[in-house]
């Protein structure tokens, strides 16, 4: 895998060993960050929440674009160690928590853009959104990427501006009221 634009595009980045992680394609990723872009303009300066984050592909990816911050979380001990490789390799600095999302408390801040890939076929996605809200994870007016399964449903209280599918995948974008 590879970041596809800004400041470390071209760079590889690794991804944890095993099959307990799916990265999201890099052409997936790459349509995702131009819908993303043609919604936003920039990146500069972005709050970014990365969950079931994996190899933490798609927060660096934002970074790499300019993003100010970054959050990682992933509950897989394999996947926290290979977010904090990529880091170091990259130079970049992050907050990466090793937890389930459902286990996370109260925010320190709003997340403007927001990455959320569970496991397919669980149903966590919905529960994650409602829990992420309820905790001030989400600013006003956040974009919310959220990858399941093709044929799995979402049940969200947020406004739903696109969806793509890419081969097993189903990519929606949603928006928090602002």
């Amino acid at each position: 895998m590879r970041i596809i634009a800004g400041r470390w595009r071209g760079r590889a980045i690794a991804a944890p060993p095993g099959d307990a992680t799916r990265p999201t394609s890099d052409r997936a990723r790459e349509a995702i960050f131009s819908m993303l872009a043609s919604r936003l303009g920039s990146f500069d300066g972005l709050a970014v929440l990365d969950l079931f984050a994996g190899s933490g592909a798609m927060g660096l990816e934002a970074l790499s674009r300019g993003a100010g911050s970054a959050c990682f979380v992933d509950a897989d001990g394999a996947a926290v160690k290979a977010i904090r490789a990529n880091l170091a390799t990259l130079g970049a600095a992050g907050d990466v928590r090793h937890s389930p999302v459902s286990a996370l408390g109260p925010a320190p801040r709003g997340h403007d853009l927001v990455f959320l890939d569970p496991p397919y076929g669980q149903g966590l996605a919905g529960p994650a959104l409602v829990q992420l809200a309820a905790r001030g994870w989400l600013a006003p007016g956040a974009l919310i990427s959220v990858e399941t399964a093709a044929g799995e449903t979402l049940d969200t209280p947020f406004e739903p501006l696109v969806e793509r599918r890419f081969g097993k995948a189903l990519v929606r974008l949603l928006r928090v009221p602002a």
